[in-house]
């Protein structure tokens, strides 16, 4: 499940969706910003580190501080310590700055700059309520979340396949970029979760050509229609005329927030109108899936 813009509910969606189905995975493919396991509340099973791109480092015995790094270096990552006297110049690498591009190791004629990988990130496997589930935590300015997507929809996989489990319902990241492309790959249908907003159309088009450029069949669900009707009636408009499947609408109530406060998905609080909007998209879902598990 993906959306072209973030803030449109499809994690609140998904959280429903792991209540009423008993036997599947859960991955939380949302990297950037987790945070499914809000509302699931994950204990932790099985971890491991991440490391998916390069920092540079200066080694100090064989740097001469010639300074050629400095010159090379289109991010400005290497920086000068020295105070300008007559002692040899020193340098230092800034973590944040550098991009891990490698110019300045290839450069240096005393191979004093080495390339390390280091932690980046985490991945999890974890139990809930609802069954298991793959999640995972980028660290702050660490990059190739695309990278770290893949690493949880395989692990996902695998844990379906060890336990005799047919699904995996990935919430994936917002908007077109490589962690999106990362959260569909290989995906049997994708339900985007738009908003009936400019702003929800605009990106539904967006992230729409993406899944028709791989090939995905995909349909939308219109979120909180009711707070714009005609807009709601003129996305899903476009969405036929691309040719995607309209699997219907969910009405705006703040239920689904009380619900999120306690740390529940709104199906398994109440009984609601919005509850039921969810369930009829989710059985619509697992007809075209051709499901058998009945709703719980």
């Amino acid at each position: 499940m993906i959306s072209g813009k973030g803030g449109t509910g499809k994690t609140s969606v998904v959280a429903s969706f792991a209540a009423l189905c008993p036997d599947k995975v859960v991955a939380d493919c949302d990297v950037d910003a987790a945070d499914l396991h809000l509302l699931l509340e994950p204990r932790i099973i099985d971890r491991g580190e991440f490391r998916g791109g390069k920092k540079a480092r200066i080694t100090d015995e064989r740097c001469t501080g010639c300074g050629q790094c400095k010159e090379l270096c289109r991010f400005d990552a290497v920086l000068e310590m020295s105070d300008g006297g007559i002692e040899a110049k020193e340098f230092r690498i800034d973590p944040i700055a550098c991009e891990g591009c490698g110019v300045c190791a290839y450069f240096c004629l005393d191979e004093a700059i080495v390339l390390d990988e280091p932690v980046s990130g985490e991945w999890f496997v974890s139990e809930t309520r609802h069954g298991p589930m793959v999640h995972a935590r980028l660290g702050v300015t660490a990059e190739n979340s695309g990278k770290l997507v893949s690493l949880v929809r395989r692990r996902a996989r695998q844990e379906a396949q060890d336990r005799g489990l047919g699904l995996v319902i990935v919430d994936g990241a917002p908007g077109i970029g490589c962690p999106v492309i990362a959260s569909v790959t290989g995906a049997d249908r994708v339900l985007i979760v738009t908003e009936p907003t400019l702003s929800g159309r605009h990106d539904l088009e967006r992230v729409a050509s993406l899944t028709a450029h791989f090939r995905i069949p995909t349909a939308i669900c219109v979120n909180k229609y009711d707070l714009n009707p005609e807009m709601a009636s003129d996305i899903e408009t476009l969405a036929r005329e691309m040719n995607l499947g309209v699997l219907g609408r969910v009405r705006y109530d703040p239920a689904v927030t009380r619900a999120q406060i306690q740390k529940m998905s709104v199906v398994e609080r109440t009984n609601s109108e919005v509850a039921r909007d969810i369930r009829q998209v989710w059985k619509d879902i697992s007809a075209e899936l051709g499901l058998e598990t009945p709703l719980s």
